[in-house]
């Protein structure tokens, strides 16, 4: 399945979150009220989280949270910044913010999905 996008993207895999979260993906949708696939601004696959904002203070906060849970935001390999275990993501603007290589982005779609995964239907709000 493929992520929608929507303003400023934040998208995590869902493996990452089970490595920090206290209680795992299970405990962050129980802590976030999230029923189902699509709830208010989360939504998820089997594979890929996606919460978002609609402004780079918020996302950089998010990132923040999720920094001092133990994940890794930018690194650097070869000279080359890059997203590690979470991506930004700016549909509006191109994809990515900057490369993430476990991430394809379909700009057709305005979307995302895992590399490992075909692309196969989209999850999202349903928006007019």
């Amino acid at each position: 399945m493929a992520i929608k996008l929507e303003f400023i993207d934040f998208v995590i895999p869902i493996k990452n979150i089970d490595l920090v979260y206290p209680g795992g993906f299970t405990q962050l949708k129980k802590d976030y009220s999230i029923d189902g696939n699509v709830t208010g601004r989360f939504w998820h696959d089997k594979y890929l989280f996606r919460d978002g904002a609609m402004n780079p203070m918020d996302i950089e906060r998010l990132v923040t949270e999720w920094e001092e849970l133990g994940l890794q935001g930018i690194v650097e390999i070869n000279g080359q910044k890059q997203w590690k275990d979470f991506c930004v993501v700016e549909g509006m603007f191109g994809g990515p913010t900057l490369p993430c290589d476990w991430l394809i982005y379909d700009n057709e779609d305005n979307c995302v999905y895992f590399n490992e995964m075909p692309k196969g239907d989209l999850i999202g709000p349903i928006r007019d």
